[in-house]
């Protein structure tokens, strides 16, 4: 069966999604749409999908509407979270809301969760609309879900490493293993193939984002495309954060909960002081840990996807880019 590298797919579905025209009016609310879409990016979900969808088929461009429909709908998050956030910057561009307005962000989020179900149904084959579209839409919820328990978690001072990894699971874990789900749903894989899918992509969504948490304070801000320090800055509960306050004692909690507390700081003065901190209590090495520990525990659970392990070899590569391992 025709084999395609990630590379291949990502420049195919860039180039479907880059061709996807908004012709309505009024222009106000679909050209922070074109803008959004226009930034490009990893589209790691769409990625996902055709992969999974490789395994079984070859004719991926009969799903590209699908993958067009994962990532609106998750760059429809992002328009929102930024503004929950207050985030100035997006791939390295300002955010719609402070290039357009608050409004912008609302509505033209709204009307990409919109275009996102459509993209969904869009030519899906009527035996797979029913199983694609429940997967869709738990996930669509879930992530909602987690990001609601990332709003509660900041006021809340007592938050644990599973109450955290709980949340991103939800908010960052579960789009991508729906990705591989759906892909695998419509490229006719047993039940069973789409479930040890779906749970390899719980498994690297989750290191995904402990790298993201990771990067936050040790990532270089040109290739990561945002600000480091961030999460320092806003008290974002973390692993990071997390770890330390559980991990750190003496000097190092009394300082920790001092930089916490205060409203006003230099900003490059508290990502500093934090850093140390984190580094004194071996934080970076225990977040380097657990993120070794869930990708390998994604491999082995696609080692058990029921399809000959060369066919794998494209969506286990893909992971490690992801993962920025050497491969």
């Amino acid at each position: 069966m025709k084999q395609q590298t990630s590379e291949q797919l990502l420049k195919q579905i860039h180039n479907y999604i880059e061709k996807l025209s908004y012709s309505r009016e009024p222009v106000q609310l679909y050209d922070p749409i074109e803008y959004v879409l226009g930034f490009g990016g990893k589209r790691l979900r769409p990625v996902l999908m055709l992969l999974a969808y490789n395994l079984y088929k070859e004719d991926v461009e009969t799903i590209f509407s699908q993958a067009a429909g994962l990532e609106t709908y998750h760059n429809f998050t992002l328009l929102h979270d930024d503004l929950m956030d207050n985030a100035d910057m997006r791939r390295g561009k300002p955010t719609v809301h402070k290039k357009w307005n608050p409004n912008a962000a609302i509505l033209s989020g709204d009307a990409m969760l919109i275009l996102s179900y459509q993209f969904m149904m869009n030519d899906c084959p009527a035996d797979c609309v029913a199983s694609v579209m429940k997967v869709f839409g738990q996930a669509a919820l879930e992530v909602c879900e987690g990001q609601q328990w990332d709003i509660d978690f900041e006021s809340r001072e007592n938050v644990s490493v599973d109450e955290y990894l709980e949340m991103i699971r939800l908010k960052t874990s579960v789009l991508l293993a729906a990705s591989l789900k759906i892909g695998a749903i419509l490229g006719g894989a047993s039940d069973d193939d789409a479930q040890k899918l779906y749970d390899f992509g719980v498994k690297i969504g989750l290191a995904f984002q402990l790298q993201d948490d990771y990067l936050d304070v040790y990532g270089d801000p040109v290739v990561f495309g945002k600000n480091i320090g961030g999460d320092i800055c806003s008290n974002k509960k973390t692993y990071m954060l997390i770890t330390a306050l559980s991990e750190a004692s003496g000097s190092d909690k009394d300082e920790l909960q001092k930089w916490i507390s205060l409203s006003e700081f230099d900003d490059k003065e508290k990502i500093a002081s934090v850093t140390g901190i984190y580094n004194n209590v071996g934080v970076p090495e225990l977040c380097m840990n657990k993120i070794d520990s869930l990708y390998a525990e994604g491999l082995r659970l696609l080692d058990e996807v029921s399809v000959s392990d060369d066919l794998k070899e494209n969506l286990r590569h893909f992971a490690g880019v992801m993962m920025k391992r050497k491969l």
